[in-house]
This record gives structure tokens, C-alpha cells and sequence, in this order.
């Protein structure tokens, strides 16, 4: 155990520190504020009262640039989920409030008194902190753009329903170039089946629907009852939010493309990508959340508890029950939960992990967290081993 543990609350603006001694004494509690002088007097000051190496620094949220400067400057940096934080609140209740001093005072104690229950945070790559940058980032866009479809079609019910059913999906090529010549129920005065065809052609449509059932979709949708004013508001706003689909589209094509490729230069994308059907930027999320190094994992469980795909046991007495695991790296299961229901449909051993499931009467969910927890003790195999997948030499079963 060391001679001094840290908390670290951090937020957007300042950060609250505390470091206690052995026996659970404050030597030290201040703020510093979130700029480079700030960064600077706090290493600077944890090096008056310890070596780097030997203070752990115990914080909840581990990631951003806070993280990435102390472990640039050698202290071990332990993340203590949220909920292990507010579970053992009540043991100091006594003792402090919730509050920031009181945080940081309860993340040092739990480092002191628990520091064999945690395993400190290893620093990642250079090419890795690429690739989780650029998936976070993608994640976040893909989030603004379903907000930003969700908005057009709100917009489009109201003025004009018909382009609201037009095309399956508002934010595809095809729809946003029609809203773009055609921004209201107005301006499609004189469109007919060879307009519309030739529309349809200049675009490269690769739909089902023939010029005239798309007509027929339009004409068949309720008219608006909107005045002449209001008709044109509607237009500016249709048309701003087009612009801003179109160019964040375009963007994040880019994005996943620098993505794919970032992702797909590493070992560890490599071997991601030798699985069934993760496709590439599923992949590249999975590898952007697991990182490349095998040794951050004690057992091959580990990362499928961290993604929520291994059960937890509570256990009291009598009472016992396993339920599914929701404090979670929700990124991370998202991604292998993804995979691992697409595998099925490709790898018959996954197929058949996946029906056993069923007939036990487990729900869809469940059963894919459970081939999803298999698959990840398969990775885990062929990690340690630096080996790519093959069905036809490994054995699934680990």
C-alpha cells in the first residue's frame, strides 16, 4: 500500500484534489483550475508531497485531458466507477457531505483502504488515442445527425407531410437533393411522372418505387393548412436544416473513413476484423474502447463485464438472483452487442450459442449478450496468444 492516496474531482473549469497519508490523515486538499498553469501547479504540487509513481490518484471519470496528463507524468491513475462511489458514500456519511471536498476525500479513502480491488488505468498508444478519439467523435455526429433528421421530419409533418413519407430515410442523398429543389408542397407545381423521373435519374435512385408511386405518396398525403407567411418560413427553415444534413454527412463520411483506416492499421483492428461480420467500423468502435493492450484485462471475463455482457450475481442469505449488468462501458457494449448479433447469421457456432439461448427461454437481448460474452473470451484467446481468428484451428469454447 502506499504511503499517500489522491481523489480527483474534476470538472470543466476546476479540478478538487486531495491527498490523505496512511492512516487516512488530509495532507493536502486544493483546486486548480482547468488551463495549462493549472495542470502544471498540480503536478507540481503532488511531487512536493510524493514521487509520482508512488501516489495512485483515484478519479471516477477516466478519460480527457486531465487523465492523459497524469499519467504522462507517472502517477498510477485508478478509475472508481460512479456507482461504487455513491455505494460507499454511506460509510462516510458521518464523516462529510456530498460535495467536492467530500468526493475527493471519499475517492482517496476508497484507494487506501481498497487499492487491491482496482487495477490503475494503462496509457494508451498514440495510434490507439487516435482511434478512440476519432470513434467518440463519430458517435457524437451520428448522435447530432438523428437529431437533426428528427427535427426535418417534425417540420415536414407539420408544413408539408408528404415529403415527410416520400423516402424512408430524410437524411439520405436522394431525399435531401429533393427537399433542395423541392422545400415545399408550392414548389412542386408542374412535377410529374417524367420530371420525377428525370430527377430520379440525374440522382442515381437505387429505390423500388417507380416515379409514379412516388407521386402517388405525395398526392395521396393530407394538405397542410398553413398561410402564405408561414409557407415561406417553412421553406427557410427546410432548407437550413437540408444544408446542415448535407454537410454533416459529408463530413462524417470522412470521419469514418479516417476511422476505418486508423482502426484497421493496428494489430488489435486486425484481429477484431477477423471475426464474422464486425464490419469495419463496428470494429474500429470495439477496438476504440478496448485499446491494444491485453495486460489491462486480469481475465478473459473482464472485458465482458466492463461491456455488460457478463451477468452479476446478488447474493444475500437466502436470496439469489443474476441479473444483467447495467453499470457498464455502454460504448463498448453497444459495439460488441452489434457484432455479436450480426455473427450469428454468418458462424454457425454462433447460431447455435444463440438458439440454445432461446429454447432456454431467454429473450433476444439476453441470448445476444450471451454469444456476445463467448465471442469476447475468443478475442480474448487470440489476443494473448497474437493470433488472428480461425474457426477452423481455435476451439470456441476457450
Amino acid at each position: 500500500m502506499s504511503d499517500h492516496t489522491a481523489g480527483l474531482d474534476w470538472g470543466a473549469y476546476h479540478h478538487s484534489v486531495c491527498v490523505i497519508d496512511a492512516r487516512g490523515n488530509v495532507r493536502a486538499r486544493f483546486d486548480v483550475p482547468h488551463t495549462y498553469e493549472g495542470l502544471e501547479r498540480l503536478l507540481r504540487d503532488l511531487r512536493h508531497i510524493s514521487p509520482p509513481e508512488d501516489l495512485p490518484i483515484a478519479i471516477e471519470r477516466p478519460s480527457g485531458l486531465l487523465v492523459d496528463t497524469l499519467q504522462e507524468a507517472g502517477p498510477p491513475v485508478v478509475a472508481i466507477h460512479p456507482n461504487v462511489v455513491k455505494a460507499s458514500r454511506a460509510r462516510y456519511r458521518a464523516a462529510f457531505s456530498k460535495s467536492d471536498a467530500g468526493g475527493t476525500l471519499l475517492l482517496a479513502e476508497l484507494l487506501r483502504t481498497d487499492a487491491h480491488r482496482f487495477t490503475p488505468l494503462t496509457p494508451r498508444s498514440d495510434p490507439m488515442r487516435a482511434v478512440r478519439a476519432l470513434a467518440r467523435a463519430r458517435d457524437d455526429l451520428v448522435r447530432h445527425k438523428v437529431m437533426l433528421a428528427n427535427q426535418l421530419r417534425a417540420q415536414l409533418e407539420h408544413a408539408w407531410p408528404g415529403a415527410a413519407v416520400l423516402f424512408t430515410d430524410l437524411a439520405s442523398p436522394i431525399a435531401l437533393a429533393f427537399l433542395r429543389r423541392f422545400p415545399t408542397l408550392g414548389s412542386t407545381r408542374g412535377l410529374g411522372p417524367k420530371r420525377m423521373a428525370a430527377f430520379l435519374a440525374s440522382h442515381r435512385y437505387s429505390g423500388r418505387r417507380t416515379p409514379e408511386e412516388l407521386l402517388e405518396r405525395l398526392r395521396a398525403a393530407p394538405t397542410p393548412l398553413i398561410a402564405e407567411r408561414e409557407t415561406e418560413a417553412s421553406r427557410a427553415i427546410v432548407l437550413a436544416l437540408v444544408s446542415t444534413l448535407e454537410v454533416l454527412t459529408r463530413d462524417l463520411g470522412t470521419l469514418t473513413r479516417n476511422l476505418e483506416h486508423a482502426s484497421a492499421d493496428t494489430a488489435i483492428g486486425q484481429l477484431v476484423m477477423s471475426l464474422p461480420r464486425t464490419g469495419r467500423i463496428n470494429a474500429a468502435l470495439i477496438v476504440a474502447e478496448i485499446g491494444d493492450d491485453p495486460n489491462r484485462y486480469q481475465t478473459r471475463d473482464h472485458p465482458a463485464s466492463e461491456a455488460g455482457v457478463a451477468p452479476v450475481t446478488h447474493a444475500s442469505g437466502r436470496s439469489h438472483a443474476v441479473v444483467a449488468r447495467y453499470a457498464c462501458n455502454k460504448r463498448l457494449k453497444n459495439a460488441l452487442t452489434t457484432f455479436a448479433n450480426n455473427s450469428r447469421f454468418e458462424d454457425p457456432w454462433a447460431r447455435g450459442l444463440y438458439e440454445r439461448a432461446r429454447a432456454r427461454g431467454h429473450r433476444h437481448p439476453h441470448a445476444v449478450r450471451i454469444v456476445a460474452r463467448a465471442w469476447v473470451r475468443v478475442l480474448h484467446a487470440c489476443w494473448r496468444d497474437g493470433t488472428l481468428y480461425d474457426p477452423a484451428l481455435m476451439n470456441p469454447t476457450g
